[in-house]
């Protein structure tokens, strides 16, 4: 199934006022570099992937495969892929992927008592310029299924990216608007403590890396299980050193993110919303919307160079109404 690929006045409108949602305020001023590729968008029967002139920049899969979207290739502004699709060792492990439990059904897992996040609609990113800064965005629509076949939940999803090259930075921003099917008062989200957007390295990261926070925390010990504004992530891809952080918007709930940090066998990290310990109930006519930014350095990057974007969200943001 493609996504459709009209694009209407108000679809561009609203396309622009959620590429601002994302980066508008976020990096004021910055400009592409002279020369600079444009982001392409190349859509393919289950799978879109985002190109500036040779070099990639992330692949989407918008279709379950085998039970769920997910973002299965994201690059580094010098072409270096960070993520792993569907290991040997664990299957249901998808590159960077959301996933909790929903009246008690698990999405995160797949076999056949688990959900599935079912591709209903979407519509073909669109390249466009926000504020000067080169934009890839689209939206698509998820029904969340119980094995069962009944709707339990459903999502809005919403994949930005840009560019900048102040930032030396590879950008995502993902959004979910989370909300109850038609007839149902409310759905209760709960899970294993690592349920969330999580992050499956390729296997030279498994070992040898760094995890790092917002407090200046380093390691497992330091950083699993802790709430802070953001999580990183250094390590080795392709033989050349590699930084990724996730950052937790400051208009989530239960901010700063409880997060899921791991290295032994093989790393992962997750921003969570602890569900482990305190299941979320979402009301029908109030909606539950997620947002988080995720930021792809080739190289290591210091602990304040992060912190620095981090607080930039967090400026931009407290502008924003929730």
């Amino acid at each position: 199934m493609h996504f459709q690929r009209t694009w209407s006045r108000t679809r561009l409108a609203r396309a622009g006022a959620a590429a601002g949602l994302y980066w508008g305020l976020l990096l004021p001023g910055a400009a592409p570099a002279p020369g600079a590729d444009p982001l392409q968008v190349v859509a393919g029967p289950s799978s879109i992937a985002l190109k500036a002139g040779d070099r990639p920049v992330l692949q989407y899969q918008f279709t379950e495969n085998p039970a769920k979207p997910y973002l299965a290739k994201l690059f580094t502004p010098a072409g270096v892929n960070v993520l792993r699709d569907s290991p040997s060792d664990h299957k249901h492990h998808h590159g960077l992927m959301f996933a909790v439990a929903v009246d008690g059904v698990d999405f995160w897992s797949e076999n056949e008592k688990c959900g599935r996040q079912k591709h209903a609609a979407g519509e073909t990113p669109k390249s466009l310029t926000v504020r000067e800064v080169d934009v890839a965005l689209g939206t698509q629509q998820i029904d969340w299924v119980a094995p069962d076949g009944k709707l339990l939940m459903r999502e809005a999803r919403t994949i930005a990216v840009c560019r900048p090259p102040q930032s030396e930075a590879t950008l995502v921003g993902w959004q979910s608007r989370l909300e109850t099917p038609p007839g149902k008062d409310a759905i209760t989200l709960s899970g294993s403590p690592y349920f969330g957007l999580g992050m499956r390295f390729v296997p030279s990261m498994d070992k040898g890396g760094k995890f790092q926070n917002a407090d200046g925390k380093t390691g497992v010990a330091g950083t699993n299980d802790v709430r802070s504004a953001w999580c990183a992530y250094t390590a080795s891809a392709e033989g050349k050193p590699v930084t990724v952080a996730i950052f937790d918007d400051p208009r989530n709930p239960r901010h700063p993110a409880t997060w899921f940090t791991m290295d032994q066998g093989f790393a992962y990290l997750a921003a969570t919303l602890n569900l482990s310990k305190e299941p979320l109930r979402i009301e029908a006519g109030k909606p539950l919307v997620l947002r988080y930014g995720v930021a792809l350095w080739d190289g290591e990057v210091a602990n304040a160079k992060i912190d620095a974007l981090g607080e930039r969200i967090a400026r931009w943001s407290a502008e924003r109404k929730p």
